[in-house]
């Protein structure tokens, strides 16, 4: 019988975890043992008793959840020295950014595991219920408008009261991938008017069916890149669009940039002087700040205030919601296993192409193109 481990996520300020009592009872019925640290579930509240209930064992050491497990299961990379005691042949699934855990993924190769980057997920049908880039950045875009409603110093909606009218909010989000279009449809929700800059015109038409109005961009090619990601585009381009959505930015009461390009830098969107260009008590949040953010004086984890603009740069808005965050990336983890988990045993096919797509490191080679580049590099 394989062993499933889940252990406590030990990076500061990560508060989700990769199974939850309703996974581990779905590996259980499929034959898997599981074991669970203690405390695992804690931060995202799932009970260290809920997880007993559904067939897991609890484990008290560390170690030896680490060097008995046939997979682990994870959200974040694990912290040096914590997979140590990994046994070759293991899988390790998670999120492991590939692009800066250089060092991790050197050593999961040298150790021959198998290390699966739920990042790296294909975005093909066949995929869709392990896509936790997108589970998660659904969280993102909800929350990036809660967190701007908190502080602007007006309301969202427009109000007709005794003492006269209040005006609306004037929301831009720029970008509309998942993140985007749940800002749009939550900032909409809350009352305020919404206008969306995105350099893919096939976005438009879901940007208008939520009520959103397109901003547009004299685009002489498509920004749209692969699996529909946004591509990186040029600086004459990016200075164009800066130019287009300066007039509306300075308007705006509230910015969410959620513009990202796998692999590479966040494009720099917002300049200071677009900041300088809003009204003070305008709210900025970069939900894009962990790959250097899509504004120019944005900090990771920071309340920056410039010229009476608070610009927010939250890293990881999906942890200040664990619960909900938690039980969508299980579900998409466990869908992940479950291509694994063949005939009475874990198996890492690799003509599969969503195993192939999101396989990190394999019978002691870094075998993801990009990363194998990099390491050489």
């Amino acid at each position: 019988m394989a062993n499933v481990f889940i252990p406590r996520e030990r990076r500061r300020g990560e508060t989700r975890v990769a199974a939850t009592p309703e996974t581990v009872a779905r590996m259980v019925k499929a034959g898997l043992a599981v074991s669970v640290e203690r405390g695992a579930g804690e931060a995202a509240f799932f009970r260290d008793a809920d997880y007993e209930a559904a067939g897991a064992r609890l484990e008290e050491d560390l170690a030896r959840g680490w060097s008995t497990a046939d997979a682990v299961l994870k959200v974040t990379p694990p912290e040096p020295g914590e997979a140590a005691g990994l046994k070759a042949g293991a899988l390790l699934i998670g999120f492991l950014a590939p692009h800066r855990e250089i060092n991790l993924i050197r050593g999961l190769a040298g150790r021959g595991a198998s290390a699966l980057a739920m990042e790296l997920i294909p975005r093909i049908t066949r995929a869709q219920s392990m896509d936790a880039l997108s589970s998660q950045a659904n969280i993102g875009g909800y929350k990036a408008v809660l967190l701007a409603a908190v502080h602007l110093p007006k309301y969202c909606p427009l109000l007709m009261t005794a003492a006269g009218t209040v005006k609306p909010a004037r929301f831009v989000i720029m970008g509309a991938g998942v993140a985007g279009l749940q800002a749009v449809a939550t900032a909409r929700r809350l009352g305020a008017i919404v206008e969306v800059s995105d350099i893919r015109p096939a976005v438009k038409e879901q940007v208008q069916s939520l009520g959103a109005r397109f901003i547009e961009l004299p685009l002489a090619e498509s920004g749209e890149g692969a699996g529909g990601y946004a591509r990186e585009m040029g600086e004459d381009f990016l200075r164009k669009q800066r130019e287009i959505v300066l007039q509306h930015v300075s308007q705006a009461d509230a910015v969410i940039t959620t513009a990202l390009i796998p692999g590479r830098p966040a494009p720099k969107l917002v300049s200071r002087q677009m900041v300088e260009a809003m009204r003070p008590g305008s709210v900025i949040v970069d939900l894009a700040v962990e790959q250097g953010g899509n504004c120019e004086l944005s900090q990771p984890d920071q309340e920056v205030v410039h010229g009476g603009v608070v610009i927010l740069g939250p890293s990881n808005l999906a942890a200040t919601m664990p619960h909900d965050a938690s039980a969508l990336y299980a579900r998409n983890v466990w869908a992940l296993l479950q291509l694994l988990w063949k005939n009475g045993a874990l198996t890492v096919d690799t003509t599969d192409e969503v195993i192939a797509g999101c396989l990190l490191t394999h019978d002691g080679r870094v075998v993801h193109g990009p990363t194998a580049e990099r390491l050489q590099a």
